[in-house]
């Protein structure tokens, strides 16, 4: 588990972003990495600060949060992005996603829920507000929006992946499919091999650009 987690704030409310700032800094978890009204200079700020995850607003001046976030993806992709914004729209929750964010709060959020939130994403959770996990899960799940199984994935293994997509722990998933942890791991060891991929971001990732579940 990573112990010092360096956050950038970018959120073109005032008040706002002073209050993000003021939690993260009184954490006692987390590490202050700047907090800025809008992402023009967001490339010199990473390169400067090097957080490990910025905490982005979708709509501001200049350059929106989605763009922001492709941007930084593309130069420094070991840089985690939580999108944290008032917008349920599908379209820019999947914008976000395919530009690179592996989170997506909603500023209703609780204090301790973005910390946690923000902790998760560090150590390579995709952690999602349940409203957005639950949009997303309802657009995987419509028939219209399946895709081909090129992977082989099973049956039980596609349900693993779609709770990952959902942002779900290992206990939550054993719980919603009433199989052991053990089996879960063994489950989501497969997956990896499967898909290439290293870690739940990336098999949540790649299972909504390549719409798996």
């Amino acid at each position: 588990m990573k112990l010092e987690i360096k956050v950038a704030i970018y959120e073109d409310n005032d008040a706002l972003r002073e209050s993000l700032s003021f939690l993260v800094r009184g954490s006692g978890l987390l590490r202050f990495a700047g907090a800025y009204p809008d992402c023009r200079r967001i490339l010199e700020n990473c390169d400067i600060e090097q957080p490990d995850v910025i905490l982005m607003d979708i709509d501001m001046p200049y350059l929106s949060g989605i763009d922001a976030t492709r941007l930084v993806k593309d130069r420094y992709p070991n840089i985690n992005v939580m999108m944290l914004t008032v917008i349920e729209d599908r379209d820019k929750i999947f914008d976000a996603l395919r530009a690179g964010a592996t989170g997506y709060l909603l500023k209703k959020a609780s204090a301790i829920q973005i910390i946690e939130a923000v902790t998760e994403l560090a150590n390579g959770g995709s952690p999602m507000s349940s409203e957005i996990a639950r949009k997303v899960l309802q657009f995987f799940t419509s028939p219209s929006h399946k895709i081909e199984n090129r992977y082989s994935l099973s049956a039980r293994e596609l349900d693993v992946l779609k709770r990952l997509v959902a942002g779900d722990s290992y206990k939550m998933i054993a719980d919603h499919c009433y199989i052991s942890i053990g089996t879960v791991c063994g489950h989501i060891n497969s997956i990896y091999r499967k898909l290439a991929v290293n870690s739940k971001s990336e098999a949540a990732i790649k299972a909504i650009k390549e719409r798996l579940v």
